[in-house]
């Protein structure tokens, strides 16, 4: 049966993020995931640790305002490597499993040259992740939704895994992305699982939650994760239609509910 995380940074948005937290373990999820946290990591540690959660992928620091990580921006690289730095220790200290290396918005005339920047970030990354014990994770994000972001095709960041040559990197493949950009979701996820190690999922055209009222049949598409072995978390990150509580039927047969 899939195991789904709640992404912080999209649910629950109505509380503040240590709420966040016990919100989440009270509509029965067992993990949680999101962007750069913006509270003292002794603190997030004890909410997860009160209400026995794993804590999965945690995003690089965003950047300055409207930037959306460094990893393959040129010319910043040393701002990269202190981004990660606070990500790895931060992730470490709470006991997370991952960082999302967010590669940030790159002008199309310096698309070459950032790809080499951000093959070389990971590489000097994976090295440091590994010896914590942590994975990385890179997302194709879609261009309607991030116009000037680097990583947009799931073959392009597969490829930008093989140069970085590291057992230490893995594709993060949100459907959402996948099916804005190309579409034919499940087979390129079976071309690329060996490659993946988070999923995430919200509906299409606007992301919403992962019900029938879209684009994706997903109670097809978890059946047939399930057949197809996928040992992993999927994380919930989509925008609640209203509140997050009141959404959540779509997850009763996994095992959410709403509390009380």
């Amino acid at each position: 049966m899939p195991r789904f995380s709640a992404h912080l940074g999209y649910l629950y948005l109505d509380r503040p993020l240590l709420q966040r937290i016990d919100a989440a373990a009270a509509c029965g999820f067992k993990a949680i995931e999101g962007r750069f946290p913006d509270v003292p990591a002794a603190d997030y540690k004890r909410a997860v640790e009160r209400n026995g959660l794993k804590v999965l992928g945690i995003n690089t620091p965003s950047g300055r305002e409207g930037e959306f990580g460094l990893g393959a921006v040129p010319g910043r690289e040393g701002e990269w490597r202190a981004a990660f730095a606070q990500a790895l220790d931060y992730v470490a200290d709470v006991g997370g499993l991952a960082i999302h290396c967010l590669a940030g918005n790159v002008p199309q005339d310096r698309r070459r040259e950032a790809e080499g920047v951000f093959v070389e970030n990971l590489k000097r990354a994976a090295d440091q992740a590994a010896a914590k014990n942590i994975k990385l994770y890179i997302e194709p994000i879609n261009p309607r939704d991030l116009p000037n972001y680097f990583l947009t095709q799931v073959e392009h960041a597969a490829d930008i895994i093989g140069k970085v040559g590291s057992s230490n990197v893995f594709l993060q493949y949100d459907f959402y992305h996948v099916q804005i950009v190309g579409g034919d979701i499940i087979e390129r996820f079976k071309t690329y699982q060996p490659l993946i190690a988070h999923v995430q999922c919200s509906q299409v055209p606007v992301r919403h939650e992962p019900d029938a009222d879209g684009e994706i049949n997903y109670s097809f598409l978890f059946a047939e994760m399930d057949r197809l072995g996928y040992p992993h978390w999927i994380g919930a990150e989509y925008r609640p239609r209203t509140t997050t509580e009141a959404g959540l039927a779509w997850g009763a047969p996994y095992g959410l509910r709403v509390p009380g």
